[in-house]
């Protein structure tokens, strides 16, 4: 509880922060190129440091690395918001802050996920992922509405919020009590900072786990296109944009939520294949539709497949890894979802300015279904994993 308290604390101060972050940013700019340029500096430090992440996380005090790097982000936070209090914010201090917390973040997440396992027993460990998935679904969801509710009143407002749940955070990470196991600080390499590669090459179901993900949200990036599904096709306005991105937080959170109920044990091979087909088929429908209400089902049922298979993927990763291997294993994984997601909105927007907005989603959610076939035939032995806790480290 403490674990996921700590979590949904600090989902709930980044989505708010993001709120406040994007409008100041455009406000003081008026351009779209600045706002991409957030997520820009958001990404590029956890690319940096990913591999230097993981050796980190898997030689020191997991709990202590996610402490001081969270008091920094907290420290950033409430300069933001002291800044803005001051009217002395610019653009070059947002962008210095969401660099600093970037590299904050790039080690906490790879860290506190290796976190985990040390928390819970392997045969709860995808009912926990579960609970974990199903509080960070509800942070995406409540986040951004908080953070602009509080935007109203004061966005100096919004950033002292976000510094104060970072700080609780921080709290419930200093009362999590568990055992520490630092590995045998083996000699800095060239082949142990790579080691989470070489891990990960040598577990096909690892592999062709991560891989698929990588390619099905690549190519099946269609979220990023709402703004223009909901002006141009669906006529619904800024409040159907609204509901449309809240679509799939809200799926996910539902099967999130079921599946901390009624926890995957057998078969989880197709049934990951078959969650990704099904976030294809959702793509497609969503592409084509031009019902407001269908296009949100669509949104609903892909993001709840998306779930699926992520609740599975992170299993796999963590059951499958020794301790001593976790961090380095985590920081690999960390980089392939943000190397997907941010890759996916490019992808999209690129071939929706080529062909257009609906055979570009068309084309992603067809290319996601040739990957999971390709991808089934390529691992089998990851189509044919049948429990979660089969071959755990």
């Amino acid at each position: 509880m403490l674990f996921l308290l700590s979590r949904t604390f600090s989902n709930l101060a980044f989505q708010m922060q993001a709120v406040a972050i994007g409008w100041q940013v455009y406000g003081i700019t008026g351009s779209a190129f600045a706002l991409g340029l957030v997520g820009l500096a958001e990404f590029v430090p956890g690319l940096l440091l990913a591999f230097v992440v993981g050796h980190v996380a898997d030689r020191f005090n997991r709990r202590l690395i996610v402490q001081i790097c969270q008091i920094i982000q907290t420290l950033a936070i409430a300069g933001l918001a002291v800044a803005t209090m001051l009217g002395a914010l610019t653009t070059h201090w947002i962008f210095a802050a969401i660099f600093i917390i970037g590299c904050a973040s790039a080690f906490v997440a790879p860290t506190r996920q290796a976190m985990l396992p040390a928390l819970v027993p392997p045969g709860l460990l995808s009912r926990a992922l579960s609970w974990s998935s199903t509080f960070g679904q509800a942070s995406v969801i409540c986040g951004p509405a908080l953070g602009g509710l509080l935007y109203a009143v004061s966005p100096a407002a919004v950033y002292g919020t976000a510094a104060m749940l970072i700080a609780l955070s921080v709290a419930a990470i200093a009362l999590i009590r568990m055992e520490v196991v630092v590995a045998r600080r083996e000699p800095v390499t060239f082949a142990s900072v790579f080691a989470g590669v070489t891990f990960i090459r040598s577990r096909p179901e690892l592999l062709g786990a991560i891989s698929l993900d990588l390619f099905a949200v690549l190519l099946g990036g269609a979220t990023a296109l709402l703004p223009i599904f909901a002006q141009d096709f669906l006529l619904v306005g800024p409040w159907g944009l609204g509901i449309l991105r809240s679509a799939p937080a809200i799926g996910a959170l539902g099967m999130s939520f079921v599946l901390a109920q009624i926890p995957l044990k057998r078969r989880v091979g197709h049934i990951m294949f078959a969650s990704v087909a099904v976030f294809g088929l959702g793509t497609i429908i969503f592409a084509l539709s031009t019902s407001f209400w269908l296009s949100i089902g669509a949104l609903a049922v892909l993001g709840a497949a998306d779930s699926i298979s992520m609740i599975i993927r992170g299993s796999l990763i963590q059951l499958q890894t020794p301790n001593e291997m976790q961090g380095r294993v985590s920081a690999v994984y960390f980089i392939f979802v943000g190397t997907s997601n941010e890759l996916g909105e490019f992808e999209s927007g690129l071939t929706a300015g080529w062909f257009g907005a609906v055979p570009a989603a068309v084309l992603g959610g067809v290319g996601t279904l040739l990957v999971v076939l390709l991808w089934m035939r390529a691992f089998p032995a990851l189509l044919n994993h049948d429990s979660l806790e089969a071959g755990a480290a």
